[in-house]
């Protein structure tokens, strides 16, 4: 793929991720209107990231079928539909549960099979930049589905953030389907005694790339779900109200989701350099030591908290890349998707979970009348545990591509 095209696919997936966040940016809010608890605000995004893991398995295990592009073509145009139906229909928990659902059930061709894509039309000396792009894109949707989120709810509350987050995706749709019109829809053939269970059997790379993405997504995503509820409970503990605070945090949280893109560009273009594994061993073992340390510092001024909580983050998605170009190396092509499949399905499950664990941390807590302190920081070092084992499949990861 061509620079322009690549750029444009990097628009279009701003675009299209807009409404990630919105009820993680929203969650306080939510809980004081809709009068529901943490652990049920919390079942909405991990919906969404349950639902979304199986949008990954099912669009991953797609593009080996019918391609790659004909699979983000049909998921792009898929959610734009329920991103409007979202914009429009969700308004209490019930509706928004299914409709944000439906939203995480649609997006998983416009992430694996875009990396399927790159990996048949990208050199193998610029893949991992390639994919730092793509996965820069993610964290610049992420931020925009933040600061509109932020913006709106300051402005009138939840209502409006629904609206301007679920239309974004309508126009995103149609930008990718541009820029991929050109590139071929590739289909390859099975390599016979070459399936998915044989390439995991055989390939220690594989094996140990898909327990670090599993644990990183534990990790990651996790504290993408809690990280706005934590700033906000930080501006709380300084007299502010809960809209405020929430309207507060949203900048951070923003700027949270552009340091990410430029970790994931960085980390990539590091990696092309200097090694996947090593690469892995290093963002791994510092964003461990954030998860263990930051949900400690939540009584401390907001703009010290903000700024740990940016700099976790930045190691905490720094490995993403690196996984996926790792991944997209020693993987035999014929079964990648298939690869990608499984891979999607463990680590959005882990990611799924890892937001519950937290707010039934947070309620358990809180309901023995604990200070925050305590509530928040036993409640983020749980995300440590995925941490860890992060770092032990980066170490484990074979030197040599295949073995």
């Amino acid at each position: 793929m061509d620079k322009s095209a690549i750029f444009a696919v990097f628009f279009a997936r701003i675009l299209l991720y807009t409404p990630f966040f919105t009820v993680a940016g929203c969650i306080p809010v939510l809980i004081e209107e809709w009068k529901i608890s943490a652990t049920q605000a919390s079942f909405i995004v991990s919906g969404f990231f349950l639902t979304y893991a199986f949008s990954l398995l099912g669009f991953s295990w797609l593009s080996d079928q019918i391609g790659a592009k004909r699979s983000v073509s049909i998921s792009a145009l898929v959610t734009a539909l329920t991103c409007t139906a979202f914009a429009f229909c969700a308004k209490d928990f019930t509706t928004t549960l299914i409709f944000y659902g439906l939203i995480g059930l649609s997006q998983g061709g416009v992430y694996t099979p875009l990396i399927v894509l790159f990996r048949e039309n990208t050199p193998a000396p610029y893949l991992g930049t390639a994919i730092g792009w793509l996965v820069a894109s993610t964290s610049i949707g992420y931020a925009a589905s933040i600061a509109l989120t932020g913006l709106s709810v300051g402005i009138s509350g939840w209502r409006l953030a629904f609206l301007t987050t679920g239309l974004p995706p309508m126009v995103g749709a149609v930008i990718l389907l541009v820029a991929i019109k050109a590139v071929p829809n590739v289909v390859l053939q099975k390599v016979p005694g070459n399936g998915l269970w044989q390439e995991l059997r055989g390939n220690d790379s594989a094996r140990q790339l898909l327990g670090g993405y599993t644990a990183h997504n534990w990790e990651l995503l996790g504290l993408w779900a809690w990280a706005p509820a934590l700033l906000t409970a930080s501006y709380v503990v300084t007299g502010e109200t809960t809209a405020i605070a929430t309207q507060l945090s949203a900048h951070f949280i923003t700027l949270l989701h552009l340091v990410g893109a430029v970790a994931a560009y960085t980390m990539g273009r590091l990696s092309d350099r200097f090694g996947r594994r090593t690469i892995l061993i290093w963002v791994t073992s510092i964003a461990t030591g954030f998860s263990f340390s930051v949900g400690w510092l939540v009584e401390l001024t907001p703009y010290v908290v903000a700024g740990f909580v940016i700099v976790y983050s930045f190691f905490a998605i720094g490995d993403s890349p690196v996984l996926t170009t790792a991944t997209a190396e020693r993987i035999e092509p014929s079964c990648l998707g298939a690869v990608f499949a499984v891979r999607s399905l463990s680590g959005f499950l882990a990611g799924a979970i890892s937001p519950v664990v937290v707010g039934s941390v947070i309620d358990v807590l809180r309901a023995g009348d604990y200070n925050d302190t305590l509530v928040w920081g036993m409640a983020i070092s749980t995300l440590g545990f995925g941490g860890l084992m992060a770092v032990l499949f980066a170490t484990r990861l074979p030197d040599h591509p295949r073995n």
